[in-house]
């Protein structure tokens, strides 16, 4: 049974971090091979597992340091029916990837949240493709079917929220939502921009924002902006009202567009503790955004700059 479902603690404003580039840190940090950048597959074997474990204590022990709260973030980013085929798993295999990944989360949870770390646990879900391109897209009706069928698996966990990353078209997040919507999970969508601001679709994130709520009757519970450098929108979040929406970052080490990124062979991690500054100047104009965390090419050290800049 979940234990935040129907009342989300970082919705009431604290401080909450969550980890870094899971992916990026794992291939180039830890030398491990991720197909399709997959990482739901090292859940295939206990070495894979004990590795991923590994990888959040260090995030963990930041939080309790500064005694905030923590969103466990699920390895299920790809676990969806096309990804899953593609990379040689069937959809048995998908429903069990599913589920053992939050359940590795629920048993971590156990271990090592306490009263001043509160744990969230999140359902991750992916784009049905390319997260840097919008080709082939969806309707929001096959959008909601499709994604239905990893949400519905999810729904029956102990994930206590759902967030889908990397987001880079309307239609998609507005399926995402009502699936969720009809399984009754709260649900975070976060959309990825390029560098100029807007998501890869070509509308501004305002326009993407406003869109999606206005179609779910405000389903999402927030907004979040991932997979961009701080550069890339901290200049398109004006005054306005839709900007209250967005609530967590969780941007790339580098300032690379994502064309740059797609073609690099070597890690750019960018500089932590200018990237400490970068998020200090978006929590100083917009206090309302309360979640932080990192994407492509940031580990530990990113989180922790972002402690000791903005707290």
């Amino acid at each position: 049974m979940s234990a935040y479902r129907n009342d989300l603690p970082q919705l009431s404003g604290d401080i909450c971090l969550t980890d870094g580039g899971l992916e990026t840190t794992l291939i180039f940090h830890n030398g491990i091979d991720l197909p399709e950048f997959a990482a739901f597959d090292l859940m295939k074997d206990e070495t894979g597992k004990k590795a991923l474990t590994n990888y959040l204590h260090p995030y963990v022990e930041i939080a309790k340091r500064y005694e905030f709260g923590f969103i466990l973030e699920s390895v299920t980013w790809r676990a969806n029916p096309d990804w899953i085929r593609k990379i040689g798993y069937t959809h048995d295999e998908m429903v069990d990837i599913n589920q053992r990944s939050i359940k590795l989360l629920s048993d971590f949870r156990r271990k090592h949240a306490d009263d001043k770390t509160w744990m969230v646990i999140s359902g991750c879900i992916g784009p049905r493709g390319d997260g840097y391109n919008p080709k082939n897209r969806m309707t929001e009706e096959e959008a909601e079917k499709y994604h239905s069928t990893q949400i519905s698996i999810l729904h029956e966990t102990e994930a206590d929220m759902l967030t889908a990353l990397t987001l880079n078209y309307v239609e998609e997040a507005i399926g995402i939502t009502r699936a969720a919507q009809k399984y009754k999970i709260p649900i975070v969508i976060s959309f990825t921009v390029e560098t100029n601001g807007r998501i890869p679709s070509g509308e501004t994130l305002k326009e993407a924002i406003e869109r999606v709520d206005n179609a779910t009757g405000t389903g999402p519970v927030y907004y979040m902006i991932n997979c961009a450098h701080p550069t890339h929108f901290q200049s398109s979040l004006n005054g306005e009202s839709w900007v209250e929406r967005i609530r967590g970052i969780r941007a790339n080490a580098s300032s690379k567009s994502h064309a740059e990124l797609n073609e690099s062979t070597e890690l750019d991690d960018g500089n932590p503790q200018e990237f400490g500054q970068q998020y200090h100047e978006l929590r100083n104009k917009h206090k309302h955004i309360n979640v932080f965390g990192g994407c492509c090419g940031t580990d530990h050290r990113h989180i922790e700059e972002i402690c000791r800049a903005c707290f």
